[in-house]
């Protein structure tokens, strides 16, 4: 059976990036796109949707304030660039929070969780059956490119005019600047915790208000840094 979507945003390519990911899913159906939230409403009262992409930041009426006025909402996978809005919208019991850019692998990522509330295919089995390649990255160390995987990141290491990339297996040493990896890597996958340190998200072990562990390492929390590591941090349990 289908899944019934519609779209919310009022950023044409915003609409475009999201159809083109649902155009790859064979059990996706896009019900309706809309620039607005008053006319989404128009299409809730005659169509059903099982799962709504909603923008946040939208004129007339927000994509929040849109939401608390629905009585039997669908599910929800919000939309937006800005990272502050997160908490609230987990307080209305949304299925995933995207920030764009959106990925496609966070994409999914979001959408598997529909996925699982209609008792289709898993993710792994998505996955598998879509050939899709784990992200990652080349990096120039000893004369060689390096390819290294996103998800072996344990952590990434400032050293002045150098890089290091913590993985399990190996160092990887670039001639590089941290705030290089910083724009580079997803934001939503990975966190600057420290002028020396960025860290992926889900290696994070434990952490304080000092201090987060990832697998074998303890690694400070810069004094800027803190306010917006620990607003992050905090959120975890909802993800």
């Amino acid at each position: 059976m289908k899944i019934r979507c519609l779209i919310v945003d009022d950023e044409p390519l915003a609409i475009e990036i999201i159809e083109s990911y649902l155009d790859r899913l064979d059990d996706m159906e896009i019900v309706a796109k809309c620039t607005n939230a008053l006319r989404a409403f128009e299409v809730l009262q005659k169509e059903a949707v099982d799962l709504l992409f909603l923008d946040i930041q939208m004129p007339k009426l927000t994509g929040l304030d849109f939401l608390k006025t629905l009585k039997d909402p669908p599910k929800v996978i919000l939309t937006t660039a800005y990272r502050e809005y997160a908490l609230e919208g987990y307080e209305l019991d949304v299925l995933d929070y995207l920030l764009k850019p959106i990925s496609f692998e966070r994409f999914f990522k979001a959408v598997s969780k529909m996925y699982k509330k209609e008792n289709g295919p898993t993710p792994q089995e998505k996955q598998s059956s879509m050939g899709m390649e784990e992200p990652y990255l080349y990096l120039k160390a000893d004369k060689k490119m390096v390819k290294v995987l996103l998800k072996d990141i344990l952590y990434i290491e400032s050293l002045k005019d150098y890089v290091r990339i913590k993985t399990p297996g190996k160092d990887v040493i670039t001639h590089q600047t941290i705030s290089y990896f910083e724009e580079k890597l997803p934001e939503d996958a990975f966190i600057r915790i420290h002028r020396s340190f960025i860290v992926p998200l889900h290696k994070i072990e434990t952490f304080s208000a000092s201090f987060i562990e990832v697998p074998g390492k303890e690694l400070p929390i810069g004094r800027m840094y803190k306010n917006e590591v620990l607003a992050v941090l905090n959120q975890l349990d909802h993800l």
